[in-house]
């Protein structure tokens, strides 16, 4: 009988600990895993998340770079890590794609990781080398059609935002410009920049600065209607391909286990820091709008955006490797 309320006890302390441990965490480095090469979106919002959450937690967060494999690499790290807060993911639509895209997966994203916010939205943008003598959509389907298999494509991987935007451009356009993968965006991008590939449709802010620079050409983005950070491109459905449209997003995850409080405090940080004015003006600059809702809005985004590329990749006729 005395077994009993002795057990009680050590529920009722452990049960008590939890929110005890949200209040002291963090007590030491937390590693945010960016599953890209330096360069891309996800490693550039992730160097600013960082930054600022070390700021406002008082523990050193380190970007830690895992690229490869469409991002299967960096996201099964943090799967496999202990669900401590101490190792939390930055990803991106690649996240919901590549179930649809992969035969085998080392995880189920669904079920292994335990959102924490949607930091931002934004497009894609298609962008062609100055070699390539298009300068608008219209121009580059022409060129597309009267040179088959002519024109190539970088892509940070199988099964990324800047992949299927490439590919759904295609089908729509009735074109087959050949895709050559790389291992992250910031890789790609340098393929781009040096004349290896002669289009791509990369993240805004992987491209902003080439396009400042006139290193590479805009031709449209990605999403239905125009951008703030780019007003003078056109999208591409009204460039020349109507009803074309396809979005980036990037959010903030933990392992699946990781104590709620853990979450609910990294959600208010992340939140505070991404809805900060100057924070949102900064984002508004490179082409992405601050979203940071709560863990559960989220987590049914990534469901329903897993369901929809589901749909398209299947209606897009492409096949799991």
């Amino acid at each position: 009988m005395k077994i009993v309320p002795f057990f009680i006890a050590i529920s009722g302390s452990l049960a008590m600990a939890l929110p005890a441990a949200a209040q002291q965490y963090p007590t030491r480095t937390i590693r945010l895993i960016v599953h890209s090469s330096p360069g891309g979106s996800s490693d550039i919002l992730g160097r600013i998340v960082a930054q600022k959450l070390t700021e406002s937690l008082g523990q050193q967060v380190v970007v830690e770079n895992r690229a490869g494999a469409s991002g299967i690499i960096g996201v099964d790290v943090v799967v496999k890590s202990p669900p401590d807060g101490y190792t939390i993911l930055i990803s991106q639509t690649s996240l919901a794609i590549n179930p649809s895209m992969f035969l085998k997966m080392p995880y189920n994203a669904l079920r292994d990781l335990a959102p924490v916010t949607q930091i931002v939205d934004g497009p894609n943008v298609l962008v062609v080398h100055p070699s390539i003598p298009a300068r608008s959509v219209k121009q580059l389907i022409t060129l597309a059609k009267a040179k088959p298999d002519g024109l190539v494509i970088g892509s940070p991987g199988q099964g990324t935002s800047p992949h299927l935007s490439a590919e759904l451009f295609n089908v729509m356009a009735g074109v087959k410009m050949v895709q050559v993968q790389y291992k992250g965006a910031g890789v790609a991008m340098l393929g781009l920049v040096s004349g290896e590939v002669g289009v791509m449709f990369p993240t805004t802010p992987t491209a902003m600065s080439n396009i400042k620079a006139r290193r590479i050409f805009p031709l449209g983005v990605t999403t239905a209607k125009r951008v703030q950070a780019l007003p003078d491109v056109p999208s591409i459905a009204e460039a020349g391909l109507p009803g074309y449209e396809s979005t980036q997003w990037f959010g903030i995850l933990a392992p699946a286990g990781t104590p709620r409080p853990i979450v609910d405090r990294l959600n208010q940080e992340i939140g505070r820091i991404m809805q900060a004015p100057v924070m949102k003006e900064r984002l508004s600059g490179e082409g992405m709008e601050v979203v940071a809702g709560t863990p559960e809005q989220f987590g049914a985004h990534i469901k329903a955006e897993t369901e929809k590329w589901a749909k398209v990749i299947k209606a897009m006729g492409i096949k799991p490797e």
